[in-house]
């Protein structure tokens, strides 16, 4: 699992004063973020994006899907996908994970993925009045699916004052 440094490199495109994004602050980023977009490809070539709720867990991105739903479909036929998060703002920043999703079939590593997300979302997970009350234990039992993306590579992308491109990349991969 995937919880090793990467290496950050600070893009071309970057304004002349910008620094690399540091991983520690695009993985904060990543914990604190609450709206994920993911983006698949339908198996007949076309683009799927979507909201999901995701957190880091596992050592990568871990979001849930039930078996019937499109994206489900798509990545069983592709698993390669990018998760998004940002703001809707100029200014700020914005991380993409680029990766393969897979689906986590360990009761155990559920359990955890479980665990780390209902300690993110708090009482929309773990609240009979949530939205989303008895996922965690649909997706325990495995009545819904939890997939992991391991970070192939990663993008930081800082914007005003100061932009930046920030590169991560795992040398172990």
């Amino acid at each position: 699992m995937a919880d090793s440094e990467p290496e950050a490199v600070l893009g071309p495109f970057s304004s002349p004063d910008a620094r690399a994004t540091p991983w520690a602050s695009a993985l904060a980023l990543l914990r604190e973020a609450e709206v994920f977009w993911l983006s698949t490809v339908r198996p007949d070539g076309r683009p799927h994006v979507t909201p999901v709720l995701a957190g880091w867990s596992l050592g990568g991105m871990c979001f849930t899907t039930g078996a019937r739903e499109r994206k489900a479909h798509n990545l069983r036929a592709n698993p390669h996908c990018v998760l998004t998060t940002g703001t809707n703002a100029l200014t700020g920043t914005d991380v993409v994970i680029e990766g393969v999703a897979a689906l986590v079939g360990e009761r155990s590593a559920r359990e955890r993925a479980v665990a780390d997300l209902e300690r993110k979302y708090g009482p929309h997970l773990t609240s009979p009045e949530g939205t989303w009350y008895g996922l965690g234990e649909a997706v325990v039992a495995g009545d819904v699916g939890l997939y992991r993306v391991e970070p192939a590579v990663a993008f930081a992308f800082g914007k005003l004052p100061t932009s930046g491109q920030t590169r991560f990349t795992w040398p172990d991969r």
